[in-house]
């Protein structure tokens, strides 16, 4: 290629002359849209070294600057729409959050608020005070503290309770919890000595009793629930392990992962364990998420004995792992939805979970009427997702839309993510997949016209 090909090239000087580009600049800040042109021509400058011959003309290459300045101010965390059926979908954010929730996260986030000065007195207050008394509603506990999720949680009540001790754990509850990150890991890190018992698949409470020394100081039980073993198992259950723990005065820890505070079974479900049968059963301190099965927004929550949960609060680790305005604001309101008896109606989550089927499948119907194109409605499962209820899922009814001439479904799913908003979808025997069941009724529209256009409709 010759230098002649470079030369043809616009200088960064005479894009940034282009009225399109002079009004972005207004906009965005010249320093924004020189550096995309600068970026725009190299390049075009490494296309023209590999052999390739790019559009040098001015006006193509200015429409090619703008988008890139544009670009590189556009958010990367952006609202998607959920469409793969998937309820708690740790990729897409967990559990979307209820409209109560979202109002009073902007309330106290626009101006001052009363995050640690109580209002009564006028003095000092505690930023704990403001979920506490909602969660020991909710659960039965005598006491609650939440901080910045699960993992916080279970690192804090170990640093504060266990630290240089022993605390007995079943081998087959050693779970990794996300992103590589594993119970033993979080529990040697909070420098208490673990003490492993039983096999993977069977332990049981002789395993404990066995061995208790005198430097335990307490048992701990982990809920698998992102996980199931079958077949050949056998565990401790928590009644055991807290008749164990209260007849040899030690702690009992339980750590139930998702948090669920409702009766799943209601749903078609199996049973999955709560805080307040944790808490009656005997345990001293059960910790959960905020963000899976409650329904809110990310948190660590911490129920138990008050005196315990004192000493937690004290703890230097706590205001290190302390919650925001927001998150607060957030966790307060998803609790009042279950004090008022109101979770079904309210929480995205439970919504969804509850939704009927032929209400499902009416929606899926209208998406077929509307997009055409071969679409129809197929039978389906959604997932609960989200490290909650593993391999559980509900019946739903699908939008099945095949591949097209020219377009397949892994291209007609790219188009869809490439939207605004974007669209997630699953893509199985080149059909692409959505379940209505993940995605608001308000969005149908929007779903509707996202397919027309990638459909060429």
């Amino acid at each position: 290629m010759t230098n002649s090909s470079y030369r043809r090239l616009p200088s960064v000087d005479k894009l940034l002359g282009v009225e399109s580009l002079r009004v972005a600049a207004s906009e965005l800040g010249i320093g924004v849209v020189a550096a995309a042109a600068k970026e725009e021509l190299a390049g075009r400058r490494d296309a023209i070294s590999g052999g390739r011959q790019p559009d040098t003309a001015l006006d193509l290459v200015a429409a090619a600057t703008l988008e890139r300045a544009y670009a590189s101010l556009r958010a990367s965390l952006q609202p998607v729409i959920n469409a793969t059926g998937v309820i708690i979908h740790t990729n897409l954010g967990r559990a979307p959050l209820s409209s109560a929730a979202i109002e009073a996260m902007a309330a106290v986030s626009r101006g001052y608020s009363n995050l640690e000065f109580d209002l009564g007195p006028g003095e000092r207050g505690s930023r704990h005070s403001h979920v506490e008394s909602l969660l020991c509603w909710v659960t039965g506990a005598e006491a609650a503290l939440a901080v910045n999720n699960n993992a916080s949680a279970l690192l804090l009540a170990l640093s504060a309770l266990a630290h240089e001790r022993e605390v007995i754990i079943s081998r087959g509850q050693l779970v990794e919890i996300g992103g590589g990150f594993r119970i033993p890991d979080v529990m040697r890190q909070s420098g208490v000595r673990l003490v492993e018992v039983g096999t993977t698949n069977r332990t049981y409470l002789r395993d404990y009793e066995d061995a208790i020394t005198e430097q335990t100081i307490g048992l701990m039980r982990v809920h698998a629930s992102n996980f199931r073993i079958g077949g050949f198992t056998a565990a401790a259950t928590i009644d055991e392990l807290a008749e164990l723990s209260q007849s040899r005065g030690l702690l009992l820890l339980d750590d139930l992962g998702s948090g669920c505070l409702l009766d799943t079974r209601a749903y078609g479900l199996p049973a999955e364990p709560t805080p307040q049968e944790s808490l009656a059963a005997g345990a001293d301190v059960v910790l959960f998420s905020g963000d899976k099965l409650l329904g809110g927004p990310q948190a660590g929550i911490i129920v138990g004995k008050a005196s315990i949960l004192e000493t937690l609060r004290k703890h230097p680790l706590a205001r290190a792992v302390r919650l925001d305005k927001a998150t607060i604001a957030a966790l307060n309101a998803t609790l009042l939805h279950y004090v008022k008896g109101e979770p079904e109606e309210a929480i995205p989550i439970w919504r969804m979970i509850s939704t009927p089927l032929d209400v499902i499948q009416r929606r899926a119907r209208r998406w077929v009427r509307a997009v055409g194109h071969g679409a129809k409605v197929i039978e389906g499962r959604s997932m609960v997702g989200g490290g909650s209820l593993p391999e559980e899922s509900l019946p739903t009814r699908l939008l099945a839309i095949p591949s097209q001439a020219g377009i397949d479904a892994g291209e007609i799913s790219r188009r869809l993510r490439d939207g605004q908003p974007a669209i997630v979808a699953r893509v199985d025997h080149d059909e692409i997949l959505l379940d209505p069941r993940t995605i608001e009724p308000s969005a149908d529209a929007a779903v509707e016209r996202a397919l027309n256009s990638c459909l060429g409709s």
